[in-house]
């Protein structure tokens, strides 16, 4: 039995030319914001779709300290374009691990 060759299609588009997903986005706005500043991310509070990419909010560890919960974290908002590729960062906001959100 002869095996087929896989049909190809003009239609089929690359995994580059569609818009990343959410998750996508976060993970690339985390890992590029990492090349960029000294601290690593430690996860992401929010994703938000733009017109022309996505904003995420990124949650970094800046200062360790003992006991955890007095350790300094910040989050940055990080702008990806369509193609997930980052466009702008900036830090929004420092808090204390411990501190509660004004309600």
């Amino acid at each position: 039995m002869a095996e087929r060759e896989p049909r190809r299609t003009g239609t089929r588009t690359s995994p580059r030319s569609r818009p990343p997903r959410p998750a996508e986005a976060a993970r690339q706005a985390c890992d590029q914001l990492a090349s960029l500043i000294v601290h690593e991310p430690e996860g992401v509070s929010g994703v938000t779709r733009h017109e022309d990419g996505w904003v995420v909010s990124v949650d970094v560890l800046e200062v360790a300290r003992i006991p955890d919960t007095t350790s300094l974290l910040a989050t940055y908002e990080v702008r990806v374009d369509e193609r997930g590729e980052l466009q702008e960062y900036r830090r929004v906001r420092r808090y204390r691990r411990g501190a509660a959100d004004d309600c």
